[in-house]
C-alpha cells in the first residue's frame, strides 16, 4: 500500500508502512547508513503527519516483516492480546499519541493496554513526541519485578555493579565489588562482562561473586554475561546461576547471528527458573539490547533502527525478564553519531520498553570516537531518571576498563538518587543501612577500616585486596 501527505506545494509518497515509519523518524546515522531516511525536513515532517493519520490496527495487517520468514513478527502477532487491545483499538498513531498524554491516562490505564500494544505501535507514536512527551508518559508507566528484590517501585532507581576486569582478574573484580557496594550500587544486579568463554574461568567468577553475597547476606542477584549455552552448560554442572544473560534484537536473522532463537532462551529460563534460587521473586532472565544490532548484523530488511530495537522488547517481554537494559550508544556513530541522538535514542528506548510493560534500564554509554561527551551522558542520565528509569550502570569511575567505553559511575547513582529523592531497591537499602554503609536519613556514610565489611570479609578475598 502506497501512502503519501503534501507539505506545501509538494507531496510526497511513500511506497509502504516501512517507508513511513523509517522516514518519520528522527534524523540518526544509522538509518542514513541503512539508506532509509528522509532526506530533507520536509520529507521527515510528511511521513511524521502521515503516520499519524494511519489507524493502529494496520500494524496488526500490514507487518514490517513479513509473518512467515521472522519468528519475532510471529511471536507479536500470535502473542497479541485483543481484549487489552480493544480500549485504543479505533485510535490512530496521531489520537494514541493524545490519549497517552492525558492526564485521565494513569499508570492504571497503562497497564491495562501494554500487552495490546505492539512494538510498532509504541515505535510508531514515539516518533511523532517530543523529548518531553517521552518522558512524561514513560514516568507514569510502572513496571516491577522481583528476584531476591524488588525492582522497579515507583520512587526507587536501582544500579547494576559492573566489576568488569580485563583479564578477570579476582582482586580487580573483588576490589570493583567492594567499591561500588560501599557506594550503595548494586541492587539491580552484580553482573560481570567476562573476558574468556572458559567454562572453568566462569565457573569460579559466578562462585566468586555468589561468596560476597552469601558472606554479607546481600538481597541482590549475580550474572556473568556469558553466551547463554555457556549458562545453561554451567546450570548443568552445578553453578550458583542467578540471572540467566543474553544479548537479543528485533528479527531472528539478528538474533540468528548471535546464536539464539526464542527456543533456546524458554530453554535458558526454565533451566535458571528449575535451581528456584530467588527468594521474592522469579523473575530470572537479564537482556540487553541496542539500536543498530540488526542493522550491523545485516538483518533489519529496510527497517529503520529504532522499530528493530523495539521488536526486541517483545523477545524479551515474552520471557519475563528481571531487567531489561538498552545500551545506547555502545556500538559508535555509524548508529548514533552524537550526543543529541545518543540523548533521543535514550528516551525513545526507554519509552517503548515502558509502555510494553517492560522492566527497562539504560546503560547511558558513549565510544570514544563518537561526537559525545559525558556532559551529554549526564544530561541523557537525569532526563531518563526523571522519566523513571529502572536501573542505570555503576562502573569505578564511569570507565569500562574491559569494554573501552564511557559510562556511568557509582557516583552518577548518587547524585540521581539525591537530587530526584530516589531510593534503592527496598530490601537492599535495608541492607545498607543494616551494615552502616547508609545512614537512617539515607546518606552514604563515610568508611573507616573497621567498617562491618571489612572485618567480615573472608581472608582470602582479604589477601587479594
Amino acid at each position: 500500500m502506497v501512502y503519501q501527505h503534501s507539505v506545501g506545494a509538494n507531496t510526497y509518497k511513500f511506497k509502504n508502512l516501512k517507508d513511513v515509519m523509517a522516514k518519520a523518524t528522527p534524523a540518526r546515522s544509522g538509518d542514513f547508513l541503512a539508506g532509509v531516511a528522509a532526506e530533507t525536513y520536509a520529507e521527515r515532517m510528511a511521513a511524521r503527519m502521515c503516520l499519524a493519520e494511519i489507524p493502529l490496527k494496520m500494524f496488526l495487517q500490514d507487518v514490517l516483516i513479513p509473518y512467515e520468514s521472522d519468528e519475532v513478527t510471529r511471536l507479536i502477532i500470535d502473542s497479541h492480546n485483543t481484549q487489552a487491545f480493544s480500549r485504543i483499538s479505533h485510535l490512530t498513531v496521531g489520537d494514541f499519541r493524545n490519549w497517552l498524554l492525558l492526564d485521565t491516562t494513569d499508570t492504571a490505564c497503562l497497564m491495562q493496554v501494554a500487552s495490546g500494544v505492539t512494538p510498532e505501535m509504541a515505535a510508531a507514536v514515539s516518533k511523532l513526541m517530543r523529548n518531553q512527551d517521552l518522558i512524561l508518559v514513560a514516568k507514569k508507566c510502572t513496571v516491577i519485578t522481583a528476584f531476591r528484590n524488588t525492582i522497579g517501585l515507583s520512587g526507587h532507581l536501582s544500579s547494576r555493579l559492573q566489576p568488569n576486569h580485563p583479564t578477570d582478574d579476582a582482586r580487580g573484580i573483588a576490589a570493583s565489588m567492594l567499591d561500588g557496594l560501599l557506594y550503595g550500587s548494586g541492587d539491580a544486579v552484580i553482573g560481570i562482562n567476562p573476558a574468556t568463554d572458559s567454562l572453568p574461568a566462569l565457573m569460579d567468577l559466578y562462585c566468586l561473586v555468589d561468596e560476597v553475597i552469601n558472606q554479607y547476606e546481600i538481597p541482590t542477584q549475580s550474572c556473568i554475561l556469558t553466551h547463554v549455552t555457556n549458562q545453561i552448560q554451567l546450570i548443568e554442572k552445578g553453578a550458583p546461576v542467578d540471572l540467566v544473560f543474553q544479548s537479543i534484537a528485533g528479527t531472528e536473522a539478528a538474533n540468528k547471528s548471535f546464536g539464539i532463537d526464542i527456543k533456546l532462551l524458554e530453554e535458558a529460563r526454565a533451566a535458571a527458573l528449575s535451581l528456584r534460587r530467588g527468594t521474592v521473586g522469579n523473575n530470572v532472565m537479564y537482556f540487553e539490547t541496542g539500536q543498530g544490532s540488526a542493522l550491523s548484523a545485516n538483518a533489519s530488511f529496510g527497517v529503520d533502527q529504532q522499530t528493530c530495537e523495539a521488536r526486541a522488547y517483545a523477545v524479551a517481554r515474552h520471557l519475563s525478564p528481571l531487567l531489561t537494559n538498552t545500551v545506547v550508544g555502545f556500538i559508535g556513530p555509524e548508529y548514533l553519531y552524537d550526543g543529541k541522538q545518543i540523548i533521543r535514542a535514550g528516551l525513545e528506548d526507554h519509552f517503548c520498553g515502558k509502555l510494553l510493560g517492560l522492566p527497562i534500564g539504560c546503560d547511558v554509554c558513549y565510544t570514544n570516537h563518537a561526537e559525545a561527551d559525558q556532559d551529554d551522558m549526564d544530561t541523557l542520565m537525569t532526563l531518563l531518571a526523571s522519566a523513571g528509569l529502572t536501573f542505570l550502570m555503576g562502573i569505578p569511575g564511569a570507565d569500562d576498563i574491559m569494554l573501552n567505553y564511557q559510562t556511568t559511575s557509582f557516583h552518577d547513582t548518587l547524585y540521581l538518587r539525591n537530587l530526584l529523592g530516589l531510593k534503592a531497591a527496598p530490601e537492599f537499602e535495608q541492607w545498607l543501612k543494616k551494615m552502616n554503609i547508609m545512614d537512617q536519613q539515607g546518606r552514604v556514610q563515610a568508611i573507616t577500616q573497621q567498617h562491618p565489611m571489612l572485618l567480615k570479609m573472608p581472608s582470602h578475598l582479604l589477601k587479594q585486596l
